[in-house]
């Protein structure tokens, strides 16, 4: 909706990553310059870390987007707490094998030589990659250790890439793991983003999408959804999103700190319903215990406000609906 209130040519905040927004940070560059240099070692392990949200998948996606599909066949599961046996197949279903049910394991593991074979004779090498690490047991990583212990011709078969959350590091620090970690090739850990980077990824991701300074962000603004967000992306894109879409329905062509500030308060609000007990509001007659009657009439003044600016957002809503059902 806002997309077309401020002419923008696509939505340019999705949490879906999408190669065409693809900003290179100094960390991103960095960890895409691990991946290039770990794919070169043509065998062991990649590993990748980051917060929710950091830009993990982005990475993937972005390499994936420049290698060559006549050189590499990639599959890639999200993990979940599965078994070593569970991890095969599902590694297997992922590579495009089928299975019967029942098969036994060596069976399936001949099965998995025979297709990397089949691919490395056609010049082709396997790449896994393996998202929400974390969360595999023991037994699973151990798991993909002995996959990449497979070899045709002299050469290892699979590839893998590891992303996980920040809490993967310590787990492969485990004396259990020493044998795949001497396997890790490049490690890179991936940070939020900076200051400067956060109000030039915000900008870069506009202008993709065709944002001629409409709306103007002041410095402001910038400096409050760096607050807000911690510089971490997909929050930026959640926390930019709102803000568009209620500049749209406000029809604002200017977005300031306090509208960032104001949006972001909602989001945790809309976010954490349920999970704590509603506030609740004194009348402005009575006295609250450390809190003088100016800081509680400034208090209900910015309520009412801000059920105002909900109110008018949402009247605005109903009518760009009414309009759109009209139009059909």
């Amino acid at each position: 909706m806002y997309e077309k209130f401020y002419n923008f040519t696509g939505i340019p905040f999705l949490l879906t990553p999408d190669t065409r927004f693809y900003f290179g940070s100094s960390g991103h560059s960095r960890a895409i310059s691990h991946l290039v240099f770990g794919l070169a070692q043509e065998e062991g392990f990649i590993v990748i870390t980051g917060e929710v949200g950091a830009g993990k998948t982005t990475l993937v996606e972005q390499i994936w987007s420049q290698l060559d599909r006549n050189t590499y066949v990639m599959a890639r599961i999200v993990t979940t707490q599965v078994s070593g046996d569970d991890l095969l197949r599902l590694v297997m279903a992922n590579f495009g094998l089928g299975e019967t049910p029942g098969t036994d394991k060596s069976t399936l593991l001949r099965r998995f030589e025979h297709m990397v074979r089949d691919q490395r004779r056609i010049g082709r090498r396997c790449l896994l990659v393996v998202d929400e690490v974390q969360n595999l047991s023991l037994a699973a990583l151990e798991e993909l250790r002995m996959l990449s212990n497979i070899t045709v011709d002299g050469h290892a078969s699979v590839q893998t890439i590891l992303l996980g959350q920040p809490q993967f590091r310590p787990i492969l620090a485990s004396p259990d793991l020493e044998q795949l970690r001497q396997r890790v090739l490049a490690s890179y850990h991936l940070g939020p983003l900076s200051r400067e980077e956060t109000r030039a990824y915000v900008e870069h991701r506009l202008k993709t999408v065709g944002w001629n300074n409409d709306p103007h962000w002041d410095d402001d603004a910038f400096d409050t959804l760096f607050r807000e967000s911690g510089g971490i992306p997909r929050r930026i894109n959640t926390l930019c999103s709102r803000v568009l879409l209620y500049g749209a329905l406000e029809e604002l062509h200017a977005i300031t700190g306090a509208l960032v500030d104001a949006t972001a308060a909602e989001l945790n609000q809309d976010l954490g319903a349920g999970l704590a007990r509603p506030a609740i509001v004194q009348p402005a007659h009575v006295t609250v215990p450390g809190m003088a009657d100016s800081d509680v009439l400034r208090r209900l003044e910015a309520l009412e406000a801000n059920s105002a600016r909900q109110d008018r957002a949402f009247r605005r809503l109903l009518d760009l609906l009414s309009a759109a059902t009209e139009a059909k």
